[in-house]
């Protein structure tokens, strides 16, 4: 017998013994009972029996149910700020509002303090093409659709380069356009999102820029009216996404508003035996109340889970460290090459609301960057009955300003302890000799440290930070500047 047939002999008889010692796949009994996941199921000549239909029925509508919740985290927000807007502050859709206070910030998720915030939630479908007029000067923002993906950005990262402008957004059905002295887009959805920040340091400039923001029908151009800007005023309000049946109540009525994405045919049809159909009233059962409201609960866990415990490839700044990038989307349109970034996109719009090119991180000396931590140099969860310390090294990579904000594991806003969570190169903290600067976390102000240098923690709650970067500069690119862990005081 040649070498050869040898061989040939050898690898038959292992393929024989792989086949041999694969335990074989379990069959299902044409009657009989099967133990799985959901406990015993049934079947009686092979079709499932009465109870074991139902239990599958139920299973397949909350898991559908769950995947459905973190689908639409991204429009909940919107729907739930927009509507915010109209009851909890008397705004029109095309009114701004602007968040100038931290008291006026307490229900934005994950808010700098630091910043003016102004905000728009328009309808193109009710007033047809829109005219946004952005000032020139230090300016951040853009337009999104109310999947939260950019239409554009605007001001310094934006076609304007902070020279303003006229910006003509167009309704999903509006016929082209390109009249000239416009920077002319197209928004997928019917509501939209126009949000900005100003930037300049000078507080009364800041207010300026807010105020110069305008927003009307481009059929009214020749003669607009004057834009109404509205402030919280010191009223309560929540731009968490709602939670039980109001979540899904919110999502069947803008599903019903908005064109259906080609990307999420898949997942309308899904929603269909959950009672949310476009064209027809949301009335659900009470088998369908029941899942519904399970899975809203069990979904906002999933998401806390994928938020704050990232599994991302990549995701860790540096190595050995807490840190994340928390925005950590390979494009603002939410499409990686082969599928859309599901987790990533329920990552970040559980945390956040906004995503621009500027946010991105990948310009040197303009835009912002997001930098995320939610466990100690241990590997612990914060926790806000704790005293923490991070050191910031000198010379930031920063052209603008960093900033650092604790925010509350829950309800993603601000830790609401009746003082700034909030500390930035631009206020007035204590650094030490080498130019590095100590911050403290913790339910009191450290014995013999600065107060200044202190943000306030709750006992009894978790909290997780983001640090960022304004205009973030090549030590931060090359990863020569690296920021250390938050340590525990012991």
């Amino acid at each position: 017998m040649n070498s050869g047939h040898k061989a040939f002999l050898g690898a038959a008889a292992l393929v024989h013994l792989v086949a041999c010692t694969t335990p074989p796949a379990q069959e299902l009994p044409t009657t009989g009972r099967v133990e799985s996941r959901l406990g015993t199921i049934e079947l009686e000549n092979g079709y499932p029996t009465a109870a074991t239909a139902a239990k599958i029925f139920d299973d397949i509508d909350y898991q559908r149910a769950c995947q459905a919740y973190l689908w639409a985290l991204p429009l909940m927000a919107m729907q739930q700020w927009q509507n915010e807007h109209q009851v909890k502050f008397a705004a029109g859709k095309r009114d701004y509002v602007d968040y100038l206070t931290f008291e006026d910030k307490l229900g934005l998720l994950t808010a700098n303090a630091t910043t003016p915030y102004v905000m728009a939630f328009p309808n193109l479908k009710e007033t047809g093409p829109l005219v946004f007029e952005v000032p020139a000067g230090p300016t951040a923002g853009g337009f999104l659709d109310f999947w939260q993906r950019p239409i554009t950005d605007s001001g310094q990262t934006g076609p304007d380069k902070g020279a303003g402008g006229k910006y003509l957004i167009l309704g999903p059905d509006d016929p082209d356009m390109k009249p000239e002295g416009y920077f002319v887009f197209r928004s997928p959805t019917v509501n939209m999102w126009s949000g900005h920040r100003a930037l300049d340091p000078d507080p009364t400039k800041a207010k300026a820029l807010v105020a110069a923001l305008k927003i009307y029908p481009y059929s009214q151009r020749a003669n607009p009216s004057p834009t109404r800007h509205v402030s919280p005023a010191g009223r309560a309000w929540s731009g968490m996404q709602p939670r039980g049946l109001a979540y899904w109540e919110g999502l069947a009525k803008i599903i019903d508003e908005e064109p259906v994405q080609e990307r999420d045919r898949m997942m309308m049809g899904m929603l269909q035996p959950l009672g949310i159909e476009k064209g027809k009233p949301f009335a659900p059962t009470e088998r369908q109340k029941r899942i519904l409201v399970d899975a809203a609960r069990t979904g906002e866990v999933m998401a806390r889970t994928i938020a704050y415990e990232k599994r991302f490839e990549g995701s860790k700044v540096w190595p050995g460290k807490q840190w994340d990038i928390s925005l950590f989307l390979k494009e603002t349109n939410q499409e990686a090459p082969h599928h859309t970034q599901l987790d990533e996109r329920t990552s970040w719009f559980y945390e956040a609301v906004g995503v621009s090119e500027g946010m991105m991180g990948r310009i040197v000396g303009f835009g912002q960057l997001y930098l995320e931590c939610a466990k100690d140099r241990e590997g612990n969860w914060l926790d806000g009955s704790k005293t923490y310390r991070l050191t910031v090294p000198k010379d930031a990579p920063v052209a603008q300003f960093w900033s650092f904000t604790a925010y509350d594991n829950e309800t993603r806003c601000f830790v609401d302890t009746g003082a700034r969570p909030d500390r930035s190169s631009r206020d007035d903290i204590v650094k030490n000799s080498d130019g590095s600067v100590d911050l403290y976390f913790g339910p009191t102000a450290p014995s013999g440290r600065p107060e200044s240098n202190w943000i306030k923690t709750l006992p009894g709650k978790g909290w997780f930070a983001y640090f960022r970067m304004y205009g973030p500069t090549q030590a931060y690119f090359d990863r020569s500047w690296v920021l250390p862990d938050i340590e525990l005081v012991r």
